[in-house]
């Protein structure tokens, strides 16, 4: 399915576009220079945007629990990436032990661990599940919409310590599809023996989004010179506010004042690329945290000072109950793509450093300006199968879907390359990383 795009085919983005397909060439050397240097997270998903005049990602998900959503044809892609991926950790492994989100009652999460554990399989590993959840005491069937049966089991610390598994699996490896918002748990603490896939500075009990966009601002600049672009036509400008309490009032200024400043900056590139129909906003959100939990669109500094009582109640609490109190102003970048009427935007799916599908975020109640990771949307596998993988270097721009696919799947990977050197910089353990 080909997205209809609400703007103009002219303009910056078909430029990007042009540009991007020229430098194939050169973009994909610089990626595999930049990854003989840098390790790419285990998996990841990027959000991106498409506003017409510029495409950035706008959040990178290094848990991604939405493998369900991608279409069967990219399925031995996946494999093949996922055994990329675990051979690089553990050539010889046998035994996987994945440890899921605690709150899998929820049936498309399900699917998602469904799929995960199916592509696990494919590549030759012995996949069970492990939960963290203090009320798993024995093994606990959870039923899928398609009748199938998963199995969650309860952790075991082994005798000497140094592994974690389940009464009867020793793994080679641990893959979490866990964020960690609640905390890193102790069980998971001190592993020295096995591979603990993404590491655990990589949850949102530590990981910091401001990391990631500091990262990023120097992934866009490189990316940038190489293909001589504006980097702020593939980066959403951003700036961190910390020591927020908007329920008792604490820092409402300053985030106020920063909200008008990145404004301000954000009206001077409208004025630098003759835009003046574009509205500016910013997103306002929380520094950790996931789930689109505590996400709020501003258009000016007013709003953020008049917010209502249910309001600041709402942007204060993320999930597992966790308080915020570091905030993000981000610019905000519509969304001008739509599926049937219903506003869309692209998020992208990687194993390792390869692109192995996407999806539509859509959700027909939201604007083109808001936050569409909220209850009620829905997903729409990409074209991304392998024959659409090629780009068709002919076609004019905007015209052809595996160029404009190729073209997120480029953006995307700026946003991995960013979380390898977030995951770099951040690691309490460098000399293991």
């Amino acid at each position: 399915m080909v997205p209809h795009l609400a703007t103009a085919l002219t303009g910056p983005l078909l430029d990007l576009e042009k540009k991007i397909l020229e430098a194939t060439p050169a973009i994909e050397r610089w990626f595999r220079l930049e990854w003989q240097e840098h390790t790419p997270p285990f998996y990841c998903s990027v959000d991106l945007r498409n506003a017409g005049y510029k495409l950035a990602p706008v959040d990178t998900n290094l848990f991604p629990g939405g493998f369900n959503n991608l279409s069967t044809e990219m399925l031995p892609l996946t494999v093949q990436a996922a055994m990329a991926a675990i051979d690089k950790y553990c050539p010889d492994a046998r035994n996987l032990l994945m440890i899921p989100e605690t709150h899998t009652r929820n049936p498309m999460y399900l699917q998602n661990v469904a799929r995960l554990m199916q592509i696990f399989r494919q590549t030759g590993l012995h996949v069970r599940l492990g939960s963290l959840s203090p009320d798993v005491t024995q093994p606990t069937p959870l039923a899928l919409p398609d009748g199938n049966m998963l199995v969650v089991e309860p952790l075991v610390r082994s005798p000497n310590g140094r592994r974690v598994g389940l009464a009867d699996f020793d793994p080679c490896t641990i893959l979490l599809n866990n964020d960690l918002s609640s905390g890193i748990p102790a069980i998971l603490e001190n592993i020295h023996e096995q591979s603990l896939l993404p590491p655990l500075h990589a949850g949102w009990a530590l990981r910091r989004k401001s990391n990631h966009f500091k990262a990023f601002d120097e992934v866009a600049k490189k990316f940038g010179k190489l293909i001589e672009i504006d980097p702020w036509l593939v980066n959403p400008l951003h700036s961190k506010v910390g020591e927020v309490d908007l329920q008792q009032d604490v820092g409402t200024e300053q985030l106020a004042d920063a909200v008008s400043a990145l404004l301000s900056k954000i009206k001077k590139k409208y004025k630098e690329y003759g835009m003046k129909e574009q509205k500016p906003f910013v997103i306002v959100k929380p520094d950790a945290g996931t789930y689109g939990m505590g996400v709020m669109t501003v258009k000016d500094a007013s709003e953020v000072r008049d917010l209502s009582r249910a309001q600041r109640n709402k942007m204060t609490v993320i999930k597992d109950g966790v308080a915020v109190t570091d905030m993000i102003v981000q610019e905000g970048v519509p969304t001008f793509e739509s599926i049937n009427d219903a506003v869309a935007e692209p998020v992208v799916y990687m194993i390792d450093r390869y692109v192995v599908g996407g999806f539509y975020r859509v959700h027909a109640e939201r604007g083109i300006d808001q936050n569409l990771n909220a209850p009620g949307s829905q997903y729409v596998p990409l074209a991304f199968a392998q024959q659409h993988a090629v780009p068709d270097l002919k076609a004019k721009p905007g015209t052809a879907a595996p160029n404009r696919f190729y073209v997120y799947g480029v953006v995307a990977r700026l946003g991995l390359l960013a979380a390898s050197l977030e995951l770099e910089r951040t690691d309490p353990n460098p000399e293991v990383y």
